[in-house]
C-alpha cells in the first residue's frame, strides 16, 4: 500500500491518500481539493474515511460521493473490507466525541486524526472534548503492537512504542 500525505488548509492538516492497484481511500480531506485531486488523479476513490468532524478535517468532503463516506455516524467498532483495503474501526473519543481511528492490521498502521500526535495528544479543553475519555482511548490503543506506525492529523508520524516511552500523556494510564 502506498501512502500519500497531502498537507492542506490553514492548520496544515494531513490528508492521507492510501493507494492499492490504482484505487484509493482518502482519509480526512481537510481542504484544498485541487491539491488532493492532483494526487488522486485518475485513480478510483473507493471511500473517504473521516477521523472526526472538525472543520480542518472535512473541509473538502463535499467534493466526494456521499455514498462512499465513512465516519462515526455510520460505523461500528469492527473490521471493514473495501475492495483490497482491510481495516479495523476503533472509537477513540477524547479530542472529540466522534473520534475514530482506522487500524490497518496487515500493514500495522493507525490513522488517528487528532487522537495521538508525536509526543502529544489532541486537545481536550473545548466543548465536547473529554480528558478522561482520552485517557481511556490511550489505554485501549496501548494494547496494539509496539511497532505500529501512527499517522496523525497534523505533524509527523510516530510509533506506538515511541509514544509509550516518551509521551507524558501515556504515562498517566
Amino acid at each position: 500500500m502506498k501512502i500519500h500525505t497531502v498537507i492542506v488548509g490553514s492548520l496544515e492538516e494531513n490528508c492521507y491518500i492510501l493507494e492499492k492497484e490504482n484505487k484509493v481511500l482518502v482519509i480526512d480531506p481537510g481542504d484544498e481539493i485541487e491539491k488532493i485531486k492532483k494526487v488522486i488523479g485518475s485513480k478510483e476513490v473507493l471511500g473517504v474515511l473521516i477521523t472526526h468532524n472538525h472543520f480542518d478535517h472535512v473541509g473538502a468532503l463535499s467534493y466526494f460521493n456521499k455514498e462512499n463516506i465513512y465516519s462515526f455516524n455510520n460505523l461500528e467498532e469492527k473490521e471493514y473490507i473495501i475492495d483490497s483495503f482491510k481495516f479495523d474501526v476503533i472509537f477513540t473519543p477524547g479530542h472529540s466525541i466522534d473520534s475514530v481511528s482506522y487500524y490497518f492490521k496487515e500493514e500495522n498502521l493507525l490513522f488517528g486524526g487528532d487522537f495521538i500526535f508525536h509526543l502529544s495528544i489532541g486537545r481536550c479543553d473545548l466543548p465536547e472534548e473529554d480528558y478522561n475519555k482520552m485517557l481511556n482511548s490511550i489505554r485501549k490503543i496501548k494494547k496494539y503492537p509496539d511497532n505500529m506506525i501512527i499517522y496523525p492529523g497534523h505533524g509527523i508520524s510516530t510509533t506506538l512504542k515511541n509514544e509509550i516511552e516518551n509521551n507524558i500523556y501515556f504515562k498517566e494510564v
